[in-house]
């Protein structure tokens, strides 16, 4: 028999039973990653997060789990649902808090659903999708979300739950040998300009390396994360992750890469990424000085050098962004399941959905329009 359990803390679990629960090494689902978010204070009440995360026991073993949050506000999920929690509010109820299923921070496709690979694990998916769902329930919450969900996850939840996609750009590595040999690939117009574009930071004689996070001392997590905040700090953004996350990331070994810029010695601008399971993640960007391509040069150009030199299949650059298709990547499909409690009010978000999903394929047509490769690899 199964009994669900909810932690207020990562590190309430056994953090090797729940990594063995990864059906494949995904960095972010990872219980290091995890607790580090905790532990160094950027999963905090007052912003926002407050851990729920869910154990199914057998016999005292955990045989699945689900990373999970009570969430206070809908600040870094990157699904929008602003105007659900408006409308439902304007109806009189209350809208937060809800429960999140998703890795803070992060709009990064992965398993969310935790049950290992063998027969049992689409009826342990099914069951902690129903955990959830019961758990909203009990608690009196308006619904229940699971982000960036991976098709075996999709599959765990049922009609009640309402389905919803979006767009991100990736890079996918089709066996090239070098840059050169994926630059081969793109239609004309598309190879010239990143030519140019690398020409271009090229000539300011810059020194980037990329470098695994364990090669970086105190002081340069300490300016890569100063970066970070500025960039942030500067676009209107709250940084969230905290100088101590960063220093975290630095035990992680070879998962964190960093892409970094230097001028006789002076950081100029960085790239964090993470890699696991055969794919690369850009995640976060940092500059302090306008250097034209840069951006493109430390979180594109060099992640797609990385990729083809480690056998990396796939490169995630982040959400959002349509210049990206220019530079080699394609759009890819991200999806999302939303449990909301109330009948009618899920009824009314079901249409809507219908009309936003219409409108979804007529961008994803638009984009294939605009195929950055000059034959049939998209």
């Amino acid at each position: 028999m199964l009994t669900a359990r909810f932690h207020s803390a990562i590190a309430e679990l056994p953090a090797t039973a729940w990594d063995a629960l990864r059906a494949r090494p995904n960095p972010f689902v990872s219980h290091g990653f995890l607790h580090a978010l905790e532990r160094t204070g950027c999963i905090r009440p007052e912003w926002g997060w407050q851990p729920h995360h869910l154990g199914l026991y057998e016999k005292g073993r955990l045989v699945a789990a689900a990373p999970l949050y009570l969430k206070g506000n809908s600040h870094g999920e990157f699904v929008f649902d602003w105007s659900w929690a408006s409308a439902w509010e304007r109806a009189g109820g209350t809208y937060y808090p809800k429960l999140l299923n998703a890795v803070p921070y992060s709009p990064v496709p992965g398993p969310r659903l935790l049950a290992g690979s063998g027969e049992r694990a689409p009826a342990l998916r099914q069951a902690l999708a129903e955990a959830m769902r019961a758990e909203a329930e009990r608690l009196g919450l308006s619904s229940v979300h699971a982000n960036f969900l991976q098709e075996p996850d999709c599959a765990a939840f049922g009609e009640a739950w309402l389905a919803r996609s979006d767009v991100q750009f990736h890079w996918h590595n089709r066996g090239y040998r070098h840059f050169e040999d994926f630059l081969a690939t793109l239609k004309a117009k598309k190879r010239k300009n990143i030519r140019q574009e690398r020409a271009h930071v090229d000539a300011r004689g810059l020194s980037i390396r990329m470098r695994a996070g364990t090669d970086l001392g105190a002081d340069e997590w300490r300016q890569v994360h100063a970066l970070y905040a500025a960039t942030f700090d500067a676009k209107g953004n709250h940084a969230a992750l905290t100088p101590a996350f960063f220093r975290a990331l630095g035990t992680l070994g070879e998962t964190v890469q960093v892409a970094t810029a230097s001028d006789d010695g002076r950081l100029l601008a960085m790239a964090l990424f993470l890699q696991g399971d055969g794919t690369l993640y850009g995640r976060y960007w940092g500059a302090c000085e306008e250097i034209p391509g840069l951006h493109f040069e430390l979180c594109y150009y060099r992640g797609i050098e990385h990729a083809i030199a480690r056998g990396l299949q796939c490169f995630e650059p982040g959400a959002q962004g349509e210049h990206k298709l220019a530079r080699g990547f394609v759009p890819v499909r991200t999806h999302s399941r939303h449990y909301l409690v109330h009948p009618q009010f899920r009824r009314a978000v079901r249409e809507a959905l219908a009309h936003e999903r219409n409108a979804m394929d007529d961008y994803v047509t638009e984009l294939a329009a605009h195929a950055p490769y000059a034959g049939a690899c998209w």
